[in-house]
């Protein structure tokens, strides 16, 4: 039965009011600022890790030009330092103005240490001592692009980054001082057994996970993006985290691998991870992979 006047005009003014709707709700999604998007990695390359100067950590520096990557592993460790019980070195970072991080621990004790190198090529000593619930290891450093913050974690399953004053750099840290932590990173999600964090961008971590349970991001060893809410600094910040891919697991011999160290070099957006084989495949086929965006 046709419509009456009366009704047709009542369908006609709701259809009206409905495209009214959707058309505000597309004006105010479109104004909203966009969600910070994770990246896709892909990989493009890999190349041997050696297993006692290479198995730890890397790090791109720019400062001076044309400088080579470095790595870190048990080979790296001064005997000076291992005397003095500082046996195991983590992932390392370098600041954009040439400014060289190592973090560093012991099998016990109170405190961790940041042994730095200066452009000019002298080394000093920056100790931290351990703030109450804090964990001894000290797995990596990540030194914010602006140079005067620095990120470092903690094994096991955590919901915190760290934020210390980089030392060497900022005016506020002394080697004859303790280094005082500075703030913390609240994640929005756990993560596990971090190895390396790297910043991509202002606000933009990428991180390595050893995590061998797969519980936490329904995979194994994850490549990790964390978005902080602002740049680091003295005041807390928290961080999103997102699970990108499972890094890596090739090797000629059966068992578990170990997702290592990280790094990110803006100059060619290149992302480089270490993940080590297990058995003796350790001196063979241990490799540095590369990633780029896309």
């Amino acid at each position: 039965m046709p419509l009456r006047p009366a009704r047709r005009r009542r369908r006609h003014a709701a259809r009206t009011a409905l495209v009214v709707l959707a058309t505000a709700a597309a004006a105010a999604l479109s104004a909203a600022p966009p969600a910070a998007a994770a990246d896709t990695w892909t990989e493009v390359g890999s190349d041997r890790a050696d297993p006692l100067t290479e198995s730890q950590g890397l790090t791109s520096v720019e400062v001076p030009a044309g400088s080579p990557n470095r790595y870190t592993g048990i080979g790296t460790i001064p005997v000076g330092l291992s005397v003095r019980g500082w046996n195991h070195v983590g992932d390392p970072d370098a600041s954009y103005d040439g400014y060289y991080v190592e973090p560093y621990q012991q099998d016990s004790g109170t405190s961790k240490m940041f042994r730095v190198q200066a452009p000019g090529g002298g080394w000093s000593e920056y100790v931290h001592a351990l703030s109450p619930g804090e964990a001894l290891n000290n797995s990596w450093v990540a030194i914010s692009p602006d140079g005067q913050w620095m990120l470092a974690g903690e094994w096991g399953t955590m919901t915190r980054l760290l934020v210390f004053p980089t030392p060497g750099v900022n005016a506020g840290t002394s080697p004859s001082a303790n280094l005082p932590q500075a703030s913390t990173v609240r994640l929005d999600h756990a993560v596990r057994d971090v190895q390396g964090c790297d910043f991509s961008g202002p606000t933009t971590l990428l991180c390595s996970s050893d995590d061998p349970e797969g519980s936490l991001f329904g995979m194994t060893k994850p490549l990790l993006q964390v978005d902080l809410s602002a740049q680091p600094g003295s005041s807390d910040a928290t961080g999103h985290v997102t699970a990108l891919r499972r890094l890596p697991l090739r090797s000629g011999c059966s068992g578990s691998l170990e997702a290592e160290g990280i790094d990110y070099d803006r100059r060619t957006g290149t992302l480089r991870v270490i993940v080590v084989s297990p058995g003796f495949c350790v001196l063979t086929d241990s490799k540095t992979y590369r990633f780029t965006r896309g």
